[in-house]
């Protein structure tokens, strides 16, 4: 049994909308199959994609637009390609934004409904990413992050400090997941959370089961009856399991 990272999930005032804004941000595609779902990928992929990461976007009436503890940061090539990158991304609708990061090589942005980014400068260990170079989770504890993550997905440790840690699949491919440590965490809504695939797919009750043995503990988010399983992490941060019920 296994665990994989297959999206990102995104509530959204406007699904359509903001699928739009990242599938152009990230040179993907846009789909939806249902009211109130869209999701980016590269194009020509099936999903779940083998080496990579989507984005789900679903509409929730009124979703907070606040500092979540989850965002996405960008990779980029080189110093031109950052500058062309967010010249772009500010053609496409982003937002300069303050969050206090004082003068950083990295560039903070918000999309059209303010969803904190950053578009990094250059940097070798994202090289091979695709345009994600990780997704970031702010916490208390990266090395607690890091051995429940660890664990969850069978990922590697790539780094981790009393500061963060740095964790990407096996195989090396797609983004990595970065667990940050930040001052004066806030118990906040999680807008932004990981949703995760059993492998093989009808092994979604053994995989909750070990999760919970992990740490994990079920929450209720207000999803009714779905066939996903929705849990938190252990500092709190929700992620679903996908797969039949």
């Amino acid at each position: 049994m296994a665990l994989r990272l297959v999206q990102v999930n995104f509530k959204a005032r406007d699904d359509s909308a903001l699928g739009r804004f990242w599938a152009e941000a990230l040179g993907w595609g846009v789909s939806s199959e249902e009211p109130g779902a869209t999701s980016a990928m590269p194009v020509g992929s099936a999903w779940p994609i083998p080496d990579d990461v989507s984005i789900d976007f679903i509409a929730v009436p009124d979703p907070e637009t606040v500092k979540y503890r989850a965002h996405i940061e960008l990779a980029t090539s080189s110093v031109a390609h950052q500058a062309e990158l967010v010249a772009r991304l500010k053609g496409l609708g982003a937002t300069p934004a303050d969050v206090g990061q004082g003068d950083v090589p990295w560039t903070v942005l918000a999309d059209p409904e303010g969803n904190l980014f950053c578009v990094l400068e250059p940097r070798g260990t994202y090289r091979d990413t695709g345009p994600i170079a990780a997704v970031v989770v702010d916490c208390a504890d990266p090395r607690a992050m890091a051995r429940f993550w660890v664990e969850a997905m069978d990922w590697t440790l790539h780094e981790v400090t009393d500061d963060r840690a740095l964790l990407r699949a096996a195989e090396g491919t797609g983004p990595y997941l970065e667990f940050l440590r930040t001052p004066h965490l806030k118990d906040v809504w999680h807008r932004v959370h990981l949703d995760l695939l059993p492998y093989p797919l009808d092994g979604k009750a053994a995989e909750v089961a070990r999760l919970e043995a992990l740490g994990a503990t079920p929450a209720n988010v207000g999803q009714g009856d779905v066939p996903w399983t929705v849990l938190a992490d252990p500092e709190g941060n929700e992620f679903c399991v996908l797969g039949p019920a």
